[in-house]
């Protein structure tokens, strides 16, 4: 039996590992949002839906205690503030194993016409504190997964290569059900990619920018 906290647990990723989480046997998954009503219809046996914000670093704590994995979804110019609250939290609780979703170009690590492009969109107060965010999660004492995809896309797909920190990010562009299947194999998987960072995107959309721009 694997139990499973959710942080932000509203988010569009977050929707989808969830869904996966709920087909496999053994899975107690506590889905953690500042507006439980949004998920309250997913309750049940195996699921417990709280209300709450990670920043009141005290009843993170109580809900993380307990818990085998906590998959972080979450957003804001806060995140590096959300991302001190995780760490105290889960290291008081007793919680090791923390996969938390970030965005590519926190190392500057998107080479060539696409990573000047990125550079462009995000510079602008959004990279800034989500590295900051990942400089917290990396100094923690925490077996981390930080996971950085490229551009988001709604489609019905998994289809995902991985790099890892210190390599060149690859493609432009990834599903959210890509990025909830990795998620799901790092959580049933605490030996995978331990305090790494991985990029990932989707095979063969190397370019300037994603298909939609």
């Amino acid at each position: 039996m694997s139990k499973i906290l959710v942080l932000g647990a509203a988010g569009k990723i977050a929707r989808h590992a969830i869904h996966q989480f709920l087909g496999q046997e053994g899975v107690i998954l506590t889905l953690y949002l500042r507006k439980s009503g949004r998920l309250q219809k997913l309750a049940g046996d195996s699921v417990e839906v709280i209300e709450g914000d990670v920043t009141d670093t005290r009843h993170l704590q109580e809900v993380a205690r307990g818990q085998d994995v906590v998959y972080a979804n979450l957003a804001g110019d806060n995140i590096e503030e959300q991302a001190k609250s995780v760490v105290e939290a889960l290291e008081a609780a007793g919680v090791g194993r923390l996969i938390w979703i970030s965005t590519l170009g926190i190392y500057d690590e998107v080479p060539g016409a696409f990573g000047r492009w990125n550079h462009e969109m995000l510079d602008d107060g959004y990279l800034e504190p989500y590295s900051a965010a990942a400089k917290v999660i990396e100094s923690s004492k925490l077996d981390y997964t930080i996971v950085r995809p490229a551009w988001l896309t709604d489609k019905d797909e998994v289809d995902y290569e991985l790099t890892q920190k210190g390599e060149p990010f690859k493609g432009t562009e990834v599903s959210r059900q890509s990025v909830a299947d990795l998620v799901v194999k790092l959580a049933q998987d605490p030996t995978r990619d331990v305090r790494a960072s991985v990029g990932i995107n989707k095979p063969g959309t190397d370019g300037d920018k994603p298909s939609w721009y």
